[in-house]
């Protein structure tokens, strides 16, 4: 994990913090500053912060959840690759090669789904890959398999559809839009009244100015951000990994190539 990826936020809040400031310093230069401090205004910035928290304590429980969903997509991909391959070393009859494809593609087409190219919400081709799997298990049916074990394999497959129609559900959706509108407008109303009250210009001030605008900036960017938890290909730390996936992948690949 580089510097850049774990601060890329704090650098892009802080470029738009130093020119809030140097737009602060100019207005109180030219003597532009118009508002004076009012009994009122710290309810605004409590009021902006306690709407801001709200919606970041609702946000958290979905950005976890989706930390989750690699390890249960993966358990249900060694489930089934696991009981298929196991059968068919005792009673051949399916394309194996065909399976594995199925298995890794169904990961390859997740990520790419969440990829920049494709607005990190399209995963109607790794549904597909999923739904690919049903005329698998409709045959090894008819090879004989236990009822059980299809069972069990239509019970991952439910898994892995679960999983993905909710990361396709949390990275759509916004929650309650109108709060956004509100958090939005709570802090440009803030820093609108910052920049133009009026102050003795000193270091003090200026610090004061620049650390509210920081927090203001940065827990609004933050919001976007949780909200979208698999942003790959934008090499950010605070997207949810798929290192887990991508190993399952590699072990699938490595056993294809290994001899017979």
């Amino acid at each position: 994990m580089s510097i850049r990826q774990r601060f890329r936020l704090f650098f892009y809040v802080i470029a738009i913090v130093a020119v809030l400031i140097a737009a602060k310093m100019a207005i109180h230069l030219f003597g532009l500053e118009f508002l004076r401090l009012d009994a009122l205004y710290p309810s605004i910035v409590a009021s902006a912060v306690f709407v801001i928290g709200f919606l970041l304590s609702s946000i958290l429980p979905d950005y976890k959840e989706a930390e989750r969903m690699p390890g249960e997509i993966r358990m249900a991909l060694e489930g089934i690759y696991d009981d298929v391959t196991i059968f068919d070393e005792t009673k051949p009859g399916i394309d194996i090669e065909r399976f594995r494809r199925i298995l890794t593609s169904i990961v390859v087409e997740l990520e790419k789904g969440l990829g920049v190219e494709s607005g990190h919400t399209n995963l109607e081709a790794a549904a597909a890959q999923v739904d690919q799997l049903s005329p698998i298990f409709g045959k090894l049916e008819r090879l004989g398999m236990s009822q059980n074990f299809v069972v069990r394999l239509r019970g991952e497959q439910d898994i892995l559809r679960r999983c993905i129609y909710r990361i396709s559900y949390v990275q759509r959706m916004q929650f309650v839009p109108s709060v956004h509108v509100l958090i939005q407008t709570l802090v440009f109303a803030a820093l609108f009244l910052l920049l133009f009250l009026k102050t003795e210009g000193s270091y003090t001030s200026v610090v004061i100015f620049g650390f509210v605008s920081y927090l203001f900036l940065y827990a609004m960017n933050l919001i976007t951000v949780l909200e979208q938890p698999f942003r790959k290909g934008e090499h950010t730390v605070d997207d949810v990994s798929f290192f887990l996936l991508r190993d399952f992948v590699d072990k699938i690949n490595r056993k294809t190539a290994a001899p017979t």
